[in-house]
């Protein structure tokens, strides 16, 4: 590629367009063209980009309830050392069906700062699931949309369209809203959850950047391999004897965790990192769903008002993608 995300430099980033979900709901989704080196984001791949990153974001929310139905019993190194020591064995058959010389990669720095900053948010983000609510930890990872841009300014000096800027405010306002009921003590775990969303952020560029010129296979082996290397010093370090009821549980985790690693890294195939970023605010309505209807955490009307605004700020997307299409 002439630049590390030429897609970011020519995209109409002002054209987000239902990333916030609103895409999945509509399926007349704005007719959007992004052009991305060579390639274009039509209509049809941003239905089917945004259907699967909203999906990926509710499994992801099933995979973070059990987490923090498990953290009671077994510690946050097993599930994570379980999880990608799986997913890793799940590539191997797809990996050998291409042969090892197709892991051949100029990208070996990209691969291991995915590999880091993915296992870094989950590790974290579990973390925080035994220490404080769902909803509070998935609101704090779910700042990784305000980070994108920001990181795409500082770590690839791209210019964002200032249009941006206003959807995302809208959500992080409905995200700051929802957690302000539980933040009148502010702790290290919210802080660690925070950095969640950091580590979340970098996984989601070094992804886009990619996807550009790796095959599917080569990312997500290179992604579980670091991951799970990562991951085995704390398993050992931590290590106690996991319960036998526990295993199904963690066997879910894990086999869900790969099929949304799969549709992750697919969907970003189809739209740019700045489309999707804010699909993840959903997962904040699914964990304040999750949190209600499994620990019985009823939301009051703050949170509600919060979580009206995270989807207002979807809306807005759509609604930018659609008056910047009129005039295209």
């Amino acid at each position: 590629m002439a630049s590390a995300l030429p897609w970011m430099a020519t995209c109409l980033v002002d054209q987000l367009a239902g990333a916030g979900g609103v895409g999945l709901l509509f399926p007349y989704c704005i007719a959007i063209e992004v052009t991305l080196e060579n390639s274009r984001v039509t209509s049809r791949d941003l239905l089917i980009g945004v259907s699967l990153s909203v999906f990926t974001v509710f499994m992801s929310s099933t995979i973070s309830a059990m987490t923090k139905h498990l953290s009671a019993t077994v510690h946050t190194a097993a599930i994570i050392s379980v999880q990608y020591g799986l997913s890793l064995a799940l590539i191997m058959p797809l990996v050998l069906r291409h042969g090892a010389i197709s892991l051949k990669t100029q990208r070996p720095g990209m691969h291991l700062l995915r590999g880091v900053s993915g296992c870094a948010c989950f590790y974290l983000y579990y973390y925080c699931l035994g220490q404080i609510s769902l909803v509070e930890a998935t609101l704090l990872r779910s700042s990784a949309p305000l980070m994108v841009p920001l990181l795409i300014v500082v770590g690839f000096g791209q210019r964002i369209s200032r249009s941006l800027w206003i959807p995302l405010l809208v959500g992080f306002v409905g995200v700051m809203t929802i957690l302000r009921p539980g933040f009148t003590q502010l702790s290290v775990w919210h802080l660690l959850a925070l950095a969640s969303g950091l580590g979340l952020a970098l996984s989601m560029v070094s992804t886009r950047v990619l996807v550009e010129s790796e095959p599917q296979h080569r990312i997500l082996f290179y992604y579980f391999a670091i991951s799970f290397a990562v991951s085995l010093p704390f398993f050992f370090l931590n290590y106690r004897p996991i319960p036998a009821e526990a295993w199904w549980g963690m066997i879910y985790t894990a086999v869900v965790a790969y099929l949304c690693f799969v549709m992750y890294t697919l969907a970003y195939r189809y739209v740019p990192a700045s489309l999707l970023a804010p699909t993840s605010y959903f997962g904040v309505v699914f964990g304040g769903l999750m949190d209600w209807l499994i620990w019985h955490h009823v939301p009051d009307a703050v949170t509600v008002v919060g979580s009206v605004l995270v989807i207002l700020g979807g809306v807005l997307v759509w609604r930018v993608g659609r008056e910047s299409e009129g005039r295209l």
